[in-house]
């Protein structure tokens, strides 16, 4: 069976989504100065400051990759993935589940997993650098899964790396790591972060301006 999806249903659903996700993937990184170095200096090694890092770059950025499914695994903003039916009668669990039975998958949980994950309360990057697939859900998955993943796989990456390449990041105080409650999981404070613009970023700027001009 086809179905049809309406472009604006996926920019629309992908848009908090991906925003919520790059945000907690900020968090993460400011909460945890060393993995914001290797990131940081992944992006100026492969980018550099003569330009600005653009989509083709990203297979050159496997480390700012792994940021990215690190925070997808450890704060998914889809935490319950949206109900399934079951199609047959089936067993799941040691539970017996009949044929029609509304089935919920909690992603949160799953990714959480002592049995699958090695200290799976703490944000490790490295982690998947050498998984090359692993049992991460935040779209869900088989022929259900989220139509928006390939947008998400390319935009938060994407504006991460400029968020890294162009500024100079910082905190005033803690970051707060609560979970808020909502369909997707917003963090239950908005994260607060200082910035400034690399010296390479005003000089492009004032090039730009000179140019119009």
């Amino acid at each position: 069976m086809l179905m049809r999806v309406h472009p604006q249903n996926l920019l629309t659903a992908g848009t908090d989504t991906s925003a919520l996700t790059t945000e907690w993937a900020m968090a993460q990184l400011l909460t945890h100065p060393e993995a914001l170095h290797k990131a940081k200096a992944e992006v100026d090694a492969n980018v550099g400051t003569s330009r600005l890092v653009e989509e083709s770059d990203l297979t050159n950025l496997p480390f700012l990759q792994c940021v990215v499914k690190e925070t997808l695994r450890l704060r998914p903003v889809g935490p319950v993935i949206p109900a399934h039916e079951a199609m047959e009668d089936c067993h799941v669990g040691g539970y017996r589940v009949r044929r029609g039975t509304m089935v919920l998958v909690n992603a949160w949980a799953i990714h959480r997993d002592p049995e699958v994950w090695d200290v799976p309360e703490e944000f490790r990057p490295e982690r998947f650098a050498d998984l090359a697939t692993a049992p991460v859900l935040p779209f869900g998955l088989g022929r259900k899964r989220c139509p928006g993943e390939s947008l998400a796989l390319r935009l938060v990456p994407l504006a991460l790396a400029a968020l890294l390449q162009c500024f100079e990041w910082g905190v005033v105080g803690d970051v707060d790591l609560e979970e808020g409650v909502g369909l997707t999981m917003p963090m239950a404070t908005p994260l607060a972060a200082v910035c400034r613009p690399r010296e390479f970023v005003e000089d492009m700027l004032s090039a730009s301006a000179r140019r119009d001009n």
